[in-house]
């Protein structure tokens, strides 16, 4: 793979980080010894799906700005960090870090529109509202901003460095003073392929809480900086090399639906496991299906292939639950792996 820089347009006051090599950005904790590829004038390989689905819509960053007003604790009417805002400042961290490589735009998915209208028109049905008279915001909103220029081959499939996060209102007191607010943000992979993503515990916060734009950026930029890529990219390596029976696997389906029903002193010995019902099913259909990571001729299937029928059914996950589940879903592979190995109480689920 040919080593080369790239350098991002966008302009920053930032100082420009240490060079090691003259190949790559190296930070205390973050990023080192990884492959760089560039991608520009690349053809795209894949079909460009949505990182997650469920009920949701693109919408683009300017949609947001612009045809969207920003909610607020009605108690005192201070506003709330808005979306737009969430993106922004994320966009910043990430061009500061990575200021020499290729940065995409934002990849927006919102969902569970909430409706107003302007004042003038408080007499009017709804069928007669003009555009201008109409109002709207969305309660949950998710996006990821990619990093071409930073990639990895697993088991053929190529990944892309990612950011991104998740704001969802419904998990804030609107109706109250303004108070900390909550977001999630991670880094991680995204597999090119099925555009899943892949995130780890160590590249996730489930609950960043902050007062003002100053601590969402602090915190952000300590989450960037302390991720380990080529520790998440070494657990990711090795899945490959397990693999399940097709006997295993019906085991692990069967199991998986039974856990939910557990009694809650059983439950408790064993670990997380926050898919439901419907996307095990799926998981089943797609271990027959899936063109990309079904079984098997001999019906076995290897662990990489299992992590992405997994971070694939999430995709029906609604936007608040979906980074906690795509995280667990990784800790969850990587405790089959160990069960394998005979040392993980994830046995449970193959036994």
């Amino acid at each position: 793979m040919e080593l080369i820089r790239v350098t991002n347009n966008k302009n920053s006051n930032v100082p420009v980080p240490p060079i090691k090599d003259n190949n790559f950005i190296i930070h205390p904790g973050t990023l080192q010894n990884l492959e760089i590829e560039s991608s520009i004038n690349q053809p795209l390989k894949f079909e460009q799906k949505p990182f997650i689905e469920a009920n949701t819509q693109k919408v683009l960053l300017r949609e947001l700005k612009n045809d969207c007003i920003i909610p607020v604790f009605s108690k005192d009417n201070e506003k709330t960090i808005a979306h737009q805002e969430f993106i922004d400042i994320a966009q910043d961290c990430v061009s500061t870090v990575f200021n020499h490589h290729q940065i995409d735009s934002p990849e927006i998915r919102v969902s569970h529109q909430i409706k107003g209208r302007i004042p003038d028109a408080i007499h009017k049905s709804a069928k007669d509202l003009l555009a201008h008279e109409r109002t709207q915001y969305f309660e949950r909103m998710a996006f990821v901003i990619r990093i071409p220029s930073i990639t990895e081959d697993i088991n053929g499939n190529k990944l892309s460095l990612i950011a991104g996060g998740v704001r969802a209102y419904n998990h804030e007191n609107l109706y109250s003073k303004k108070s900390i607010e909550k977001f999630k943000f991670f880094i991680g992979f995204q597999n090119m392929v099925c555009c899943n993503l892949c995130v780890s515990t160590d590249g996730f916060s489930a609950e960043m809480r902050v007062r003002n734009y100053q601590e969402l950026r602090s915190k952000i930029l300590e989450l960037i900086q302390g991720y380990s890529a080529e520790k998440h990219l070494e657990q990711m390596q090795q899945l490959p090399n397990y693999s399940l029976t097709e006997q295993q696997f019906a085991q692990l389906i069967g199991k998986s639906r039974l856990y939910h029903y557990l009694p809650k002193k059983e439950k408790m010995i064993l670990p997380n496991f926050l898919l439901n019902d419907g996307q095990i099913s799926t998981i089943a259909k797609d271990y027959y299906l899936d063109e990309s990571f079904c079984r098997n001729e001999q019906g076995n299937i290897n662990l990489w292939n299992v992590y992405n029928l997994f971070t694939s059914a999430n995709k029906s996950s609604y936007i608040d639950t979906f980074l906690d589940r795509n995280s667990n879903a990784f800790e969850f592979t990587n405790g089959l792996k160990n069960a394998i190995s005979g040392n993980s109480n994830h046995s449970w689920f193959l036994s």
